[in-house]
């Protein structure tokens, strides 16, 4: 019997143990989601003659400050940054005024995606503190939209500025002095709002700011403009496209870079490929032969001349109406010698040209020393093209499918500035079968007009895989692409030079328009895609708004899984 108890009061144990440990598991609770919120600030928030230095925020739990510096976005814009503290986790924030508020002026503060709850870091989305020197809040709004003129994507944190078109305006305004209002995209969003906005005629500019001083400065940002003046208020839904200048020819001091080449640093660069500068080089006034390359990968070109025992030379720059004059001290230093290399090896695609790459420039070729046989060894017909400003050599001839070549150049068959020739070289190459590569077919709707320029590029858009010049013709044929996913650009070659060009902000001149299409458009391996694309959508600004919005709750769930 006594046993017969022992063993009740074991399982009467067992389960109590059971039940408490069921009782008091934890389950963490519901995860924490809701942004801190304001409870009081010091002036309150759209207060009207504002006369201090000091603003007091007090919010309802700890906060923390996450990238204000490039968040903060303060209209009009100060010129000495506001001193914010503290630094640390606090459920307030002070800001100190450190500048002379104008009179009669409504500001605004926007802290974008900065203030976040410390625990979870749930942003208080585009909170905006905003107050008057005056006696009224200005409340007029202006909205619209940013892209690029020539990439797919517009870079995040552009900033959009209104500058008050008055007596004192000049155009040299925006690389001088700082705009009246300013917004900005931040890193999700390609629209942008002003609020707060007073009555009047502004200029509208869109800078992609890299050194983040509000002024222009061409040779580092991208800019968009409107050719016109707007007045405030209206309805319309402004569109600005982002470009780089093109800078005017500049050149600086040149380097002696070995015993046959100076460097010649310069500004100025996408114009140089088909208008370079004349360059003369002389020793003692008479001049010197001379080759000019491109320096790869940099923006400097490359002064090729024959050695010459002298302490120095002289170098002349002209171009258009630019001219500059250099004396280059010459010492006794290492020569640059000839490298071939081939920039194919083993397999060569039906759309590319074989290629040669030259450490220095050729300046003769001789074909009967080059020969090029399949698999069987039967002689192949090819062209030879060369780019002296790139220093490539291009060999084209028909391939064939599933084949097998050989290139053989003998000793003499290229020769450089220098008299200096090849041994003998030789490259296999082979083709793939045509059932590995696809075909795309274009029918473009609605061409505003002629010429232009149809460029496949990858999905970012930044690599042109493929591209075709049609002075008339809709129906484009890109045969034998290697599988990809392709994004179709167009750009109106309204100046026949067969590139694309950039706009200028004193000229007053907009980039040539590009047409981006939206879909992508994936060609795989023995496939045909024939797409029909229309080169007229129009713009829909709350389409827009949209896409904006969703790209802003996707990195919003990013930032929240990570």
């Amino acid at each position: 019997m006594l046993k017969n108890t022992f063993k009740y009061i074991s399982i009467i144990i067992l389960i109590s143990m059971f039940s408490c440990a069921k009782r008091g598991s934890i389950t963490g609770g519901a995860k924490d989601t809701i942004p801190p919120t304001l409870v009081s600030s010091f002036p309150k928030n759209f207060s009207t003659d504002f006369k201090g230095n000091e603003i007091t925020l007090t919010f309802d739990e700890y906060i923390k400050l996450k990238n204000a510096n490039k968040q903060l976005i303060i209209s009009p814009p100060l010129k000495y940054e506001p001193l914010i503290t503290p630094l640390s986790v606090s459920n307030f924030i002070k800001i100190e005024i450190r500048d002379t508020l104008s009179p009669n002026t409504t500001y605004s503060l926007n802290f974008g995606q900065s203030i976040t709850d410390n625990n979870e870091g749930n942003p208080l989305s585009q909170f905006k503190y905003v107050f008057s020197t005056g006696s009224h809040i200005d409340s007029l709004k202006l909205r619209g939209i940013i892209r690029d003129s020539y990439e797919k994507h517009v870079d995040n944190f552009v900033s959009v500025m209104l500058y008050e078109v008055n007596e004192n305006f000049k155009d040299s305004t925006i690389y001088k002095e700082f705009p009246r209002y300013i917004t900005n995209t931040l890193d999700s969003l390609r629209t942008f709002q002003f609020e707060n906005l007073k009555e009047g005629k502004y200029l509208l500019v869109a800078l992609k700011d890299k050194s983040s001083n509000n002024k222009f400065n061409p040779k580092d940002d991208k800019i968009g403009f409107l050719k016109n003046y707007i007045t405030i208020p209206n309805d319309t839904v402004y569109e600005l496209e982002l470009f780089k200048e093109t800078l005017p020819t500049k050149t600086f001091k040149p380097i002696q870079a070995s015993g046959n080449r100076i460097l010649l640093p310069y500004e100025g660069k996408q114009s140089y490929k088909t208008t370079a500068p004349k360059i003369v080089l002389k020793n003692n006034g008479e001049a010197v032969e001379t080759v000019v390359t491109q320096f790869p990968k940099k923006d400097s070109l490359q002064i090729w001349y024959k050695p010459i025992k002298t302490d120095s030379l002289s170098l002349e720059v002209e171009k258009d109406q630019y001219k500059k004059k250099y004396n280059v001290r010459i010492k006794d230093q290492k020569k640059d010698t000839l490298n071939i290399t081939a920039v194919q090896n083993g397999t060569l695609h039906f759309r590319d040209r074989f290629t040669l790459e030259t450490t220095t420039p050729l300046v003769k070729f001789d074909k009967t020393k080059i020969k090029l046989v399949n698999k069987d060894s039967t002689a192949v017909e090819f062209t030879t093209d060369y780019d002296v400003f790139d220093q490539k050599l291009y060999l084209d001839f028909t391939k064939e499918p599933l084949q097998k070549y050989n290139f053989t150049f003998l000793p003499g068959a290229l020769t450089d500035l220098f008299e200096k020739s090849n041994d003998t070289l030789s490259y296999k190459l082979n083709t793939q079968d045509l059932s590995d590569y696809g075909n795309l077919i274009l029918n473009l709707k609605n061409v505003k007009r002629f010429p232009i320029i149809v460029e496949l590029t990858n999905k970012k858009g930044d690599v042109v895989l493929a591209s075709d010049y049609s002075e008339g013709k809709t129906t484009l044929e890109f045969n034998l692409v290697q599988p990809e996913v392709f994004t179709v650009r167009v750009i109106y070659d309204d100046n026949k030079n067969k590139k694309y060009d950039s706009g200028s902000y004193l000229e007053k001149r907009y980039s040539e328009e590009v047409f981006y299409n939206q879909e992508e458009f994936d060609v795989r391996a023995n496939w045909d895609r024939n797409e029909t694309i229309d080169l007229i959508i129009p713009f829909n600004p709350e389409v827009e708004k949209k896409t904006d919005e969703k790209k802003k709750k996707q990195a919003e769930k990013k930032r929240k899984a990570f």
